[in-house]
């Protein structure tokens, strides 16, 4: 709360008005410990009460004077505006209406969340590869996890020159306990690569979407639970099942779920070994194979058990 106040007064400073550190955090505790209303929304609510209080628009504490370019990698404290020059790696599903598009931007230095609010509709829509700058965005924090947000006050620029995105992989083994919905086949919007919903992008209504394949699925290692994501070419590499054929088996059945159904009976209680990037919740997975270590070692203790009689009996 300390910081977020000190970040509070640090802004309307440089608006030419002075507040007291000590009274934004008393506000902030209040509604946080109090009234449990979240931590951004109490920040929220206590910059709207200054501004009210001392004849500010919204605009002149949300439109900074100048933000700094910065890799991704340095993002690591909330409520900074900064500049970044990104590629857009991955679009999400948008799973609520206040948000436009969601996804995963990378540079050099590796990746991160963004959100482009749905106010932020006069802003041009992100594509899945395109580079961009985006200018007046604002950094955000949430149970250590890093994100920006792009609202009607950023600018995004397009540009040409491709960006290469580091990243740091990361692996996991388990079993795969779930395959989430939204898996198997699914259709894209042409225009903006987001998964169509009922028929429709959330961004631009109702389109005669692309076929695709993907996987969204749960792992579980005994102790802790991971997301991971297949793109088309791993998931007809693993499953055997190719866009092709999913089409047809969906054509023939007169219904898409049939190549889910086929997708949970292959992956779902057998064990992998996944590799990719880390990426918020979920692993973008680069390489797969299946995992028989945990196999073997079921095999021996069931030997082990079945013997134990005998040798007593002996």
């Amino acid at each position: 709360m300390k910081e977020i106040a000190k970040q509070i007064e640090a802004r309307f400073l440089e608006l030419g008005v002075k507040v007291q550190t000590g009274e934004i955090e008393n506000k902030l505790e209040q509604l946080v410990n109090q009234y449990k209303v979240p931590p951004e929304e109490a920040r929220r609510n206590v910059i709207n009460s200054l501004l009210k209080k001392h004849n500010l628009q919204k605009s002149d504490f949300f439109t900074p004077r100048e933000t700094p370019q910065v890799k991704a990698s340095d993002i690591k404290q909330d409520g900074k505006w900064v500049t970044l020059r990104a590629k857009v790696v991955q679009l999400w599903d948008a799973n609520q209406e206040s948000i436009s598009q969601v996804g995963l931007l990378g540079d050099e230095s590796g990746t991160i969340k963004f959100t482009k609010w749905a106010k932020a509709s006069a802003l041009p829509t992100l594509e899945e590869g395109k580079c961009y700058i985006f200018k007046n965005i604002t950094t955000s924090e949430w149970q250590g996890q890093f994100s920006v947000k792009i609202n009607k006050t950023s600018e995004i620029i397009p540009i040409s020159e491709d960006i290469e995105v580091g990243s740091t992989p990361t692996e996991f083994s388990g079993a795969i306990v779930d395959i989430q919905s939204g898996s198997g086949l699914i259709k894209r919007c042409p225009e903006c690569n987001r998964a169509l919903v009922k028929g429709a992008c959330g961004e631009h209504g109702k389109v005669e979407g692309l076929y695709d394949l993907r996987v969204k699925a749960v792992m579980d290692d005994g102790e802790r639970v991971q997301d991971i994501l297949l793109n088309r070419e791993i998931t007809e590499a693993l499953t055997g099942i190719t866009l092709e054929k999913a089409k047809e088996m969906a054509t023939e059945a007169l219904d898409q779920a049939v190549v889910l159904d086929m997708i949970k009976n292959k992956l779902v209680g057998r064990y992998y070994v996944v590799a990719g990037a880390k990426l918020d919740r979920f692993i973008l997975v680069e390489t797969i194979r299946q995992d028989v270590k945990p196999i073997e070692e079921d095999i021996k203790r069931l030997l082990a058990t079945s013997a134990a009689p005998i040798a007593q009996e002996a």
